[in-house]
């Protein structure tokens, strides 16, 4: 049979979709991957909200003659690929491949049940209590662990997977650490007498085989910080949601340490390793958790006399207590609870030498919650990581709405590693790239646009008479304004708001002045409120940072999407200082080079809430005059975000605004 071509297979996949044709913009992002594979040069496509990317993926994808894999940065996306569009694009390109596609998820080992928890005589809600002392648990507590830690046990009998997302209705995420366990504490199926039975091991084999492999980011971060050696092996890697590949690669990077946490790990080590060990660690903590509660919250450059103390001390108990348990015979009845109190030693002792060290390519803070506060380490730039391992010995393409920042790629490529001056500006030049001058791996970008007419669906409206934001509260001025706005369109408003504090005077306000139903973040789960804001055709829905990423409210339900200040990182968060002091010490602009590109990507998310289909109109208003002020990164800013039609014209939008209310009442 002849292999069919990128477009056969794209007709195929969209043809199964009712009333499906294909985009302009699939067919550009498809042919370009295929181009990408032939090539060997990576790629970078920024693809508009409504383009179906996915789908365009797909089709280049099941072009490879070894393993694809594709990682994206959000459980949805995951999810709908693995339930949605990949069984339905397996099935329509069957008959044009000559047979059926397979896919499969790759997801961390704590996703599944662990047969070596489940087959320890220990394994009952008395005993297991990892996350804390088994003395405070009320009996409610401990009978509603029983209760679920028993249906776990009973589910282990009939699921084929050992898939906590199989598991319906699910248990509580105490229950579940019961029963399963990190890739840290597995002590490998070699080592393991239920390796033979072991859900994780199975689900690993069942990916290896498939034709598409689906994982997510962090699982992609920490597979390139341990040299690749955890994903199977693939010829294309496609990063979907690729600008949040760093921040998380950074996640996988971090490590930290608190009280609470030798506090377990004192009480894990009593057995293995004895009370002596296991009191000394106890010792440490408090010691520890004091020197941290005095810290202050920003970079710590030079570590305080009492958290040193703490981590040198933390340092030598460990590499005793890891001394002392050896090699544990594999036949030994305690070698499992060995084995995994050694390694977790180990990680400790770890996390306390690199604090110890005063490294430039480290940043060390204090940070705290409602659980206490840790002490965290993270690397300074995950650039060097990615650009040496994301790119090695496969084809990357890098695909997301927000690729493409200030106009130009060079913010997201630097991101991930690549250099300018490796980007290939003619395909058709590829092979002829001056190798002279390559200083990494060779990149190109495409943005395939959007479906969407911005300029007809929706404006961009910028408060540029209001005062310039000061307090993390909501002015009143800028107050006064939201509530124009949302009684011009009579509710149907999404608002993102930079922080809780001015969230909750927004609600405040708007409950005062309307009569339209408000609904806050944190009253209710999210699901809830956005399910009651669809519901609903006056509904305002108000919120911070997660509203900005994961809300898709299509149709007349949001038509009026307001942001309060532009999102620029705090100055005084950690690691977005220590990255832009970084940078002013080598002669450039930190905030032009970290903040201004950390506001353009969420800017660009938060606007992107507003049209989600080719039937959507609305208005987003952004009551932040410096983004029409500010000279040096407004236009920046501005030209990051959808080519909405602009204005900075109060008058015409609460117009407009009014126009759009009418036309829907009955």
């Amino acid at each position: 049979m002849t292999e069919p071509s990128v477009t056969q297979l794209l007709d195929a996949a969209v043809g199964a979709v009712p009333n499906g044709e294909v985009r302009s913009g699939q067919q550009a992002m498809a042919t370009a991957i295929s181009e990408a594979m032939d090539t060997g040069t990576h790629l970078l496509v920024q693809a508009g909200t409504g383009t179906g990317k996915s789908l365009a993926y797909l089709a280049a994808a099941l072009l490879s003659k070894r393993p694809v894999v594709i990682s994206t940065a959000t459980l949805a996306l995951q999810s709908q690929l693995i339930a949605t569009d990949l069984p339905r694009f397996a099935e329509a390109t069957a008959p044009v491949l000559g047979r059926t596609p397979t896919f499969a998820v790759f997801k961390g080992r704590h996703h599944y049940l662990c047969p070596a928890k489940l087959g320890a005589e220990d394994s009952n809600a008395e005993t297991l209590f990892d996350e804390g002392d088994t003395d405070s648990g009320w009996l409610g507590q401990r009978s509603a662990l029983g209760k679920d830690i028993g249906r776990l046990q009973d589910w282990a009998n009939d699921t084929e997977t050992g898939d906590r997302d199989d598991l319906d209705p699910g248990v509580s995420d105490r229950a579940w650490r019961q029963m399963s366990t990190s890739a840290r504490d597995c002590v490998g199926t070699a080592k393991c007498r239920w390796g033979d039975q072991c859900f994780a091991e199975a689900a690993r084999e069942r990916a290896r085989a498939a034709d598409i492999i689906v994982t997510n980011h962090a699982l992609l971060s920490i597979d390139l910080i341990h040299n690749r050696s955890i994903l199977p092996e693939h010829e294309l890697l496609i990063v979907d949601e690729a600008h949040e590949l760093a921040d998380r690669a950074t996640s996988a990077a971090r490590a930290e340490l608190s009280a609470s946490g030798l506090d377990r790990l004192a009480r894990r080590s009593t057995g293995p390793c004895g009370k002596e060990t296991a009191t000394r660690l106890n010792e440490i903590a408090d010691l520890l958790g004091a020197a941290i509660a005095d810290a202050p919250d920003t970079r710590l450059k030079e570590l305080p006399a009492g958290i040193r103390e703490a981590l040198t001390l933390l340092d030598s108990v460990c590499r005793d207590a890891v001394s002392a348990v050896g090699n544990p015979r594999q036949d030994a009845p305690d070698a499992m609870a060995k084995t995994q109190i050694k390694s977790q030693l180990t990680e400790a002792q770890t996390t306390a030498q690199r604090c110890l060290v005063d490294a430039d390519d480290d940043v060390r803070w204090c940070e705290g919650d409602g659980r206490g506060r840790s002490l965290v380490v993270a690397p300074l730039s995950v650039g060097g990581l990615l650009g040496s391992e994301l790119f090695a010995e496969r084809t990357v393409v890098a695909t997301s709405a927000t690729l493409e920042l200030g106009g130009s790629f060079r913010t997201a490529a630097g991101a991930l590693g690549l250099h300018p001056g490796d980007e290939v500006t003619d395909v058709d030049d590829e092979a002829d790239a001056d190798e002279d001058r390559q200083t990494g791996p060779r990149w190109r970008c495409l943005d395939v646009g959007s479906p969407f007419e911005y300029r007809k669906q929706g404006i961009l409206y910028v408060a540029s008479h209001l005062p310039r934001p000061t307090a993390s509260g909501l002015s009143p001025e800028a107050g006064e304004e939201l509530l124009r706005l949302v009684d011009a369109l009579g509710g149907r408003t999404l608002g993102l708001f930079s922080s809780r504090r001015a969230a909750e005077s927004a609600a405040e306000m708007l409950r005062k002045g309307t009569d339209l139903p408000v609904l806050l973040q944190g009253d209710e789960t999210i699901q809830l409120l956005v399910k009651k804001f669809k519901s609903d055709p006056h509904a305002c829905l108000l919120g911070v940072m997660s509203l900005w990423q994961g809300v898709d409210v299509p149709g007349d339900a949001c038509q009026l999407v307001v942001i309060d200040r532009l999102p620029f990182p705090r100055p005084n968060e950690p690691l977005s200082a220590a990255r832009s002091e970084a940078i002013d010490e080598s002669g450039g602009s930190g905030f032009m080079s970290v903040s201004v590109p950390h506001a353009a990507i969420r800017l660009a998310q938060g606007v992107g809430r507003l049209i989600r289909t080719q039937g959507d109109r609305g208005v987003a208003a952004v009551l932040d005059p410096r983004l029409h002020n500010a000279r040096s990164y407004g236009g920046f800013l501005r030209k990051s975000l959808p080519p909405l039609w602009y204005t900075t014209d109060s008058e015409k939008v609460c117009g407009a605004l009014k126009r759009l209310n009418a036309s829907l009442m009955p």
